[in-house]
C-alpha cells in the first residue's frame, strides 16, 4: 500500500490506472497526516472543479472521500468522512454522471435514490447522514472508487464499450 506524505498538490489519476481498481484500506487512526490529506483532497477536488472526490483518485489506497455539497443552503460548504459505507438504500434512479478520474465522458447511471451512510468525521467521531438526491448520488460514486469501482463499471454492456471508445479516441488524440 501506498504511504501518504503531504505534497501540497495532488494529481488527480485517471483510467485506466490501476490503482483506480484497486478496494480501499481502512483508517484506522484519524490524525494530522489524515486530516492533511483530506484538506489537500479538498484543495484537489476545487481545482478541478469536483464536487467529490475519493483518495485512491490521488493515488492513495485509504477510505477517505472528500464531498462538496451542492444543497442551496449549504453551498461550498466540504465534508471530509473517513471509513464511510452505506448502510440502507431506497429507492432507484437514473442521472448523468461524470468523474474526474474518466475525464470528458459522462453517462446515465441507475443508483439508489436515497441512502444512509456512517462514517467517522475528521475529528473521529461517528456521522450518520440520511439523504437522497445529488448529495446520496455523490456519496455512492465516491464510496465505490473506495472499492475499486468506477461509474463506467454501472453501466450496461454496450454503453460502456461506447464509453471506452471515446476514452481510446480521446488518448490518441491526446498523444
Amino acid at each position: 500500500m501506498l504511504k501518504y506524505k503531504p505534497m501540497g498538490k495532488l494529481k488527480i489519476r485517471k483510467y485506466p490506472d490501476k490503482i483506480l481498481s484497486k478496494k480501499s484500506a481502512v483508517v484506522r487512526n484519524i490524525g494530522d497526516k489524515e486530516r492533511q490529506l483530506a484538506s489537500d483532497m479538498i484543495e484537489a477536488m476545487r481545482e478541478f472543479d469536483g464536487i467529490g472526490l475519493a483518495a485512491p483518485q490521488v493515488g492513495i489506497l485509504k477510505r477517505v472521500i472528500v464531498v462538496e455539497d451542492a444543497t442551496s443552503n449549504n453551498k461550498g460548504v466540504p465534508y471530509i468522512f473517513f471509513n464511510p459505507r452505506i448502510i440502507k438504500q431506497k429507492g432507484r434512479c437514473g442521472f448523468c454522471e461524470g468523474c474526474l478520474s474518466v475525464s470528458g465522458v459522462t453517462s446515465d447511471v441507475i443508483r439508489p435514490e436515497s441512502v444512509v451512510m456512517e462514517a467517522l468525521g475528521p475529528d473521529g467521531k461517528e456521522i450518520k447522514i440520511e439523504t437522497g438526491g445529488v448529495l446520496a448520488r455523490i456519496l455512492q460514486h465516491e464510496i465505490d472508487h473506495l472499492d475499486g469501482i468506477l461509474f463506467i463499471d454501472r453501466v450496461n454492456f454496450f454503453k460502456r464499450k461506447k464509453i471506452l471508445k471515446q476514452i481510446s479516441t480521446k488518448v490518441c488524440i491526446e498523444l
